[in-house]
């Protein structure tokens, strides 16, 4: 798998979590035990640093990145979703951001929201505990996040990646 260091910015992967071979990691990424980085992931801190806590997933096609100014945060427990872009935002622990939603500068989620698919949080987006963001650009509704959701997902992505750590082999 690609993993880079840059000058003196060094990746940091917990030995428990689990980075796909066709994921990819830049600089001063820091990874949290029994968290999961899938294929086609870059997460690319050159400017700054990436935080992922532990037991997230950073699924397919994910782009994660920081600037000089705002590091990316995504906390425990967390959910993100395919052909997500992060910069520059915070995602508190017990999160989901759906599938294809971008999360821009300062953007602010805290613990137990969740962004639906596809969704656009613009610069300094603020999405309350509980609250569920949906549309371009994404309107807040609060007390809508069903947080069942999150769990399993959490749990689901887990599991999955000690089946794939175990058997997944390359067979060309």
């Amino acid at each position: 798998m690609p993993i880079y260091a840059l000058g003196d910015q060094v990746p940091n992967i917990h030995p428990d979590a689990y980075i796909h071979p066709d994921a990819v990691i830049i600089g001063s990424v820091h990874i949290g035990a029994e968290s999961s980085v899938w294929p086609c992931a870059v997460l690319r801190a050159d400017d700054g640093a990436i935080y992922i806590g532990e037991r997230t997933s950073i699924q397919d096609g994910c782009v994660l990145h920081t600037t000089p100014f705002w590091p990316t945060t995504v906390g425990s427990n967390c959910v993100v979703g395919h052909l997500v872009h992060l910069e520059g935002c915070t995602i508190e622990d017990r999160c989901l951001v759906g599938n294809g939603s971008i999360l821009m500068h300062q953007v602010m989620v805290h613990t137990g929201a969740i962004v639906a698919a596809n969704a656009v949080l613009l610069n300094g987006t603020v999405v309350p505990s509980g609250a569920l963001a949906a549309g371009v650009p994404a309107m807040i509704r609060e007390g809508k996040a069903r947080t069942e959701h999150i769990d399993l997902a959490v749990q689901s992505y887990v599991n999955r990646s000690k089946r794939f750590r175990d058997t997944l082999r390359r067979i060309d």
